[in-house]
């Protein structure tokens, strides 16, 4: 397996080698802590429609919570970098609407039929749809791993329908067609992305993506609802502002620093927790049933993903190998995931 489990920071001895073990499980702490609040983001949207809201409006109030640290970020993080051309902000415009403005949106109308369980291991399949893109429209050869690792994640995803179709009836059918419409979203804007990450900085690139979607998800609301559709309960307006600060803006950045300390592979390893900590938050805040299915569905996505990341050395911590291991546990917020 090309990605290690072990880190040259935990061997030796002495204060340096001290000092090189904090670093090092302070960066898994961060993977492990940006994975979990990511995962989270499902049962925040479930919790809010409760309340009667709809997605129009819940992703709205979602991005406004969240836009003004991303605005922050991106003036700050354009010191030192190349200004910025005509094509790049056209670019850039259409990296936001398709990774984080289309991904989103069709992710919270998902999350309408599905549970939040089965809702994050289908957004966790980006990795795999990174690799089909590759293949058709790359032309990027395929391996016995690369088949191994996709037949492993959609039979896994296949045990999980199954599941929740016995519970829930023909609606998940169309939640899942939902959500994984919104992980070919982020997978196209992760492949759009990787060949202007390494000029534009990861945080930048993030930064913009994410005003813009502001901008579109403000715009559909004003054309689609009344403003009398923002008086809404109080309980809505805290779920949003959870969801905005912690469940969006907190595991962007503590995953760029995680990245930054430990690495890509390590990370996304660390990411691993996303799924699995969806069900457990699912089953004690939802009441959401775990079943023999689901869980064996949930390791052989795990499983799928994980041989998949095994493909090729694990990259070095770039501002590139960011975007990659955010995808593993998935933006979409971003990764930076929807």
């Amino acid at each position: 397996m090309a990605i290690s489990t072990t880190s040259p920071a935990l061997d030796g001895a002495g204060p340096a080698a001290a000092r090189r073990r904090r670093h090092y499980l302070a960066g898994i702490a961060l993977a492990t802590c940006g994975a979990a609040l990511f995962s989270a983001k499902a049962i925040v949207v479930k919790l809010a429609y409760r309340h009667g809201v709809d997605a129009v409006t819940l992703i709205a109030l979602r991005m406004l919570f969240a836009v003004p640290w991303f605005a922050l970020a991106l003036v700050a993080a354009r010191r030192g970098r190349p200004a910025l051309v005509r094509g790049d902000h056209l670019r850039l415009v259409a990296i936001g609407v398709i990774g984080y403005y289309a991904a989103s949106f069709l992710d919270f109308l998902g999350l309408q039929h599905v549970s939040a369980g089965l809702e994050r291991l289908v957004l966790y399949l980006a990795p795999t749809i990174v690799l089909l893109l590759s293949v058709v429209v790359l032309r990027q050869p395929v391996t016995r791993r690369d088949v191994a690792a996709l037949l492993l994640s959609y039979g896994g995803i296949a045990l999980v329908v199954h599941h929740d179709v016995n519970l829930a009836g023909d609606g998940v059918a169309l939640g899942v067609l939902l959500v994984f419409g919104s992980a070919v979203c982020y997978a196209i804007y992760l492949v759009g992305a990787g060949a202007m990450v390494r000029r534009v900085g990861a945080i930048r690139l993030t930064s913009y993506a994410m005003c813009v979607a502001t901008v579109a998800c403000v715009a559909q609301f004003l054309a689609l609802r009344p403003l009398a559709a923002l008086r809404l309960p109080p309980a809505v307006y805290g779920l949003s502002l959870f969801n905005g600060i912690l469940c969006t803006v907190v595991p962007v950045f503590a995953t760029m620093l995680a990245v930054e300390r430990i690495g890509a592979g390590s990370a996304a390893l660390a990411g691993n927790v996303g799924p699995v900590a969806t069900i457990v938050f699912g089953y004690l805040l939802l009441g959401e049933p775990i079943g023999a299915w689901q869980l064996a569905g949930t390791a052989l996505v795990l499983l799928g993903v994980f041989v998949l990341a095994g493909r090729r050395p694990a990259p070095r911590p770039t501002p590139a190998a960011g975007l990659a291991a955010i995808a593993a546990h998935h933006p979409i917020q971003p990764r930076t995931l929807p």
